[in-house]
């Protein structure tokens, strides 16, 4: 009897060992046959996520793709800007002929096309497996050092839109990670800190901070993301923008810089696409893009190719110097080269400052507008950039970039310092232009909310950030600033999730 029950129990044992090998192996074919890592659904939190499994598929999609990006490497010297293209203001109408300050021999033009479309054809036939999480829309963005404190400030400025957007911060390597802030702070607003070098060590390549962006959007485990730089915060709940158009119909949305494009010729006859007119749309602010990895794949890589080799390569190609130079126009760029849809919001973007004590403009942030009253303008064929009467979209977004509102750094000497007139006295930042100031504050006073940010990060987190470890008296220079301006009823910032 016990021979019987045991053979029994070993026919049991070796049925259930045959049951167990089967379901690896069908979990392995599905996890290398499918280009995202399935969910039933999408996670409640940020940390719901298997950040390991990630991390692993990651780093096996940089090792194929970093050898795409070497293997088509631009192929001759770095372009060089002898003369740079002046920086002109966007015209609608009447714009000038497009700048050509960039030259390259025509032997050197046929080989960065060659390498350039042997590239686009690699990503098109044999693409890299990339992963993330299908169903899923979240919040990407690029911190450390001084701007991790900028970023927790942002953050907090999104949460009281209502957004419960999960948000997803790439550091450059393990010396930007700060333990508390990481630990503690940020997954208790629904984010979390990813280090980059962990996915890029698979394929060691020196890449610089502002060549970041297109790899944390690529290295995020969303679906669908919205960038954000660390110092821009929305003043409506984001999701409102992928429930809308004109972003369910084109799944990209990029918003206007303040001047007209700087494209050198020789980029289009490189990409192989017609040179857009002048009076099309203005350059790109790359603060803000939204865009679906799903549908835009091939535009996030080429994209990524443009930054990878864009201080040698592509940054002269697309700005020749102007303005901005850097990863601001490669979106557009990449979209326009593989013919994927995209819609630029085409209300200008508007400077946001005070007035200065001899007359003059202080600015120190940007306004970027609603993309979907924006669509219901331009698909009645309406564009206010034109001159056609229309009323403003509504502020979207602010992106208060110049000087970062850092606590610690906010109230020393800068060119344009935006708490304070040229006498030194202190002042509100935002106060012109009118009409647009009195716009976002129509249901409440924005930069009030903002500074309540900034005193709550100053104080709550004065002793945790690693970059203020030598400062003092960050929190009492906030609360000075605000009995100034707001009088003397300092709000209760006690506690991470007040």
């Amino acid at each position: 009897m016990i021979r019987s029950f045991l053979r029994g129990r070993t026919l049991i044992s070796a049925i259930l060992a045959i049951i167990w090998v089967f379901a690896l192996i069908t979990l392995w074919r599905t996890y290398h046959n499918n280009s995202t890592i399935e969910s039933s659904q999408p996670p409640i939190s940020i940390q719901a996520s298997n950040s390991h499994d990630l991390i692993v598929a990651h780093q096996r999609f940089w090792l194929k793709f970093h050898g795409h990006l070497e293997r088509h490497a631009p192929g001759i010297d770095p372009v060089i800007e002898d003369e740079k293209a002046p920086t002109e203001g966007f015209q609608a109408k009447n714009a000038p002929p497009r700048p050509e300050f960039v030259k390259v021999d025509k032997e050197d033009i046929e080989i960065m096309k060659e390498a350039h479309t042997g590239f686009v054809r690699a990503i098109t036939t044999s693409p890299p497996d990339l992963k993330y999480i299908p169903g899923t829309k979240g919040i990407v963005s690029t911190a450390g050092g001084s701007y991790l404190p900028v970023v927790v400030i942002s953050l907090r400025m999104l949460r009281r839109t209502g957004s419960t957007l999960p948000m997803e911060i790439f550091l450059a390597d393990n010396s930007e990670y700060e333990e508390y802030i990481c630990d503690t702070v940020l997954p208790s607003l629904n984010a979390r800190c990813i280090i980059l070098s962990d996915i890029l060590i698979a394929a060691p390549a020196t890449i610089k901070t502002y060549q970041f962006k297109p790899l944390a959007m690529l290295f995020s485990s969303f679906e669908e993301i919205l960038f954000l730089d660390a110092d821009a915060f929305p003043l409506k709940k984001p999701e409102l923008l992928f429930n809308s158009e004109p972003y369910r119909t084109n799944h990209m949305v990029t918003w206007p810089d303040f001047w007209g494009s700087s494209a050198s010729p020789l980029f289009y006859q490189i990409a192989g696409i017609p040179s857009p007119a002048m009076t099309l749309r203005q350059s790109t602010e790359s603060g803000e893009v939204i865009l679906s990895k799903k549908t835009h794949m091939r535009t996030l890589l080429l994209c990524t190719y443009y930054n990878y080799w864009g201080p040698t390569h592509y940054y002269p190609l697309l700005s020749q110097g102007a303005a901005g130079e850097g990863d601001k126009e490669t979106f557009i760029a990449a979209a326009s080269a593989v013919n994927d849809p995209f819609y630029q919001v085409s209300e200008s973007i508007c400077a946001l400052g005070h007035r200065k004590d001899e007359g003059g403009f202080a600015g120190s942030a940007m306004a970027q507008f609603n993309p979907i009253q924006d669509y219901e303008l331009t698909s009645q064929d309406k564009w206010r950039v034109r001159g056609d009467q229309a009323p403003t979209p509504d502020v979207f977004f602010i992106h208060a970039n110049f000087p970062k509102f850092n606590p610690a750094t906010v109230f020393e000497p800068h060119e344009v310092n935006p708490a304070f007139k040229d006498d030194g006295t202190p002042t509100r930042a935002w106060t012109i232009p009118e009409d647009i100031v009195e716009q976002f504050n129509a249901k409440g006073d924005v930069e009030k909310a903002f500074w309540e940010e900034i005193l709550w990060t100053a104080c709550e987190l004065e002793d945790k950030f690693e970059t203020w470890e030598d400062r003092t008296g960050v929190c009492a220079g906030v609360e000075d600033y605000w009995r100034k301006i707001y009088g003397d009823d300092i709000p209760s910032v006690k506690g991470i999730n007040r």
